[in-house]
C-alpha cells in the first residue's frame, strides 16, 4: 500500500509537491518524512546517484526515480509489489513533467506545485488495491522490469554510522512547511468552490430580486 509520496528538485533538495493526505493513518509519519528530506539532501550533494533505487526503512520501503533533475519518491509497505510502486512513480513523473516541466527550474519556494496533490491522490487510489484487473495486468507486463533496481538500507544510504536522531533536527522546519502546504491547499479548494457556485448564487439572487420587485409593483 502506498503510504507517502513526495517530489523534490534534485539540484538543491527543494520539495516541490507531496500527497496532502499521506501518513494520516500511520504512526511516526513525520519521522519517515524526515528521512525522505535527508535523502533528498544527499541527492542534492551528488550522493546515491542511481536514477532508480529502493531503500528499506523499518517496515516500509522508499522507492524513487530521478528524471529531469527531479526526484519522485513513494513509501510503501514492504509487501507492496515493487513493480507497481515504480509504475506509479512513472505515472506521476509523466504528468508532472507535462504540467509543470517549464517551471521546475525557476521554482523558488517549497511546495510551489501544491495543486499537483489532486493528481497524486487520484493516481494513488488506482494503485492501492493490487488485486484489481488493471494492476494485475501491470504486474504481468513483461516489458516493464524492476529486477535490476538496487535495494539498499536507509542507514547505508544516509551514511554509515549516521545517527537517525540527527535527521530529526529538520523536524520543526518540515512540520512548518507541511502546515503551510496544507493551508494553501485548503485555500485553493475554498476558492475553487467559490468560483464554482458564485455564478449560481448570483442567478438565484437576480431571480429573487425580480420576483420581489414584481410583488411590490402588483
Amino acid at each position: 500500500m502506498v503510504k507517502l509520496t513526495m517530489i523534490a528538485r534534485v539540484t538543491d533538495g527543494l520539495p516541490l509537491a507531496e500527497g496532502l493526505d499521506d501518513g494520516r493513518d500511520m504512526q511516526d509519519a513525520e519521522f519517515y518524512k524526515q528521512q525522505v528530506k535527508a535523502l533528498f539532501k544527499n541527492l542534492s550533494r551528488g550522493q546515491n546517484e542511481a536514477s532508480r533505487m529502493s531503500v528499506e526503512t523499518g517496515p516500509y520501503v522508499f522507492h524513487y526515480i530521478i528524471e529531469g533533475r527531479v526526484c519522485y519518491l513513494t513509501m510503501c509497505d514492504r509487501a507492496y509489489p515493487k513493480k507497481l510502486a515504480f509504475q506509479y512513480l512513472e505515472d506521476l513523473k509523466n504528468e508532472f513533467e507535462r504540467v509543470n516541466g517549464a517551471q521546475i527550474e525557476t521554482a523558488a519556494r517549497p511546495y510551489a506545485f501544491i495543486k499537483f496533490d489532486t493528481y497524486i491522490q487520484k493516481t494513488k487510489k488506482l494503485y492501492q488495491d493490487t488485486r484489481t484487473q488493471r494492476n494485475i495486468a501491470k504486474l504481468n507486463d513483461e516489458l516493464y522490469e524492476v529486477h535490476q533496481i538496487m535495494t539498499r538500507n536507509v542507514q547505508e544510504v544516509l551514511g554509515v554510522g549516521e545517527k537517525l536522531d540527527q535527521v530529526s533536527q529538520m523536524s520543526s522546519r518540515l512540520t512548518s512547511e507541511s502546515r503551510i502546504y496544507a493551508d494553501k491547499a485548503r485555500d485553493l479548494n475554498r476558492q475553487a468552490l467559490i468560483r464554482k457556485w458564485a455564478p449560481v448564487a448570483i442567478v438565484f439572487g437576480v431571480v429573487f430580486l425580480l420576483f420581489w420587485f414584481k410583488s411590490k409593483i402588483w
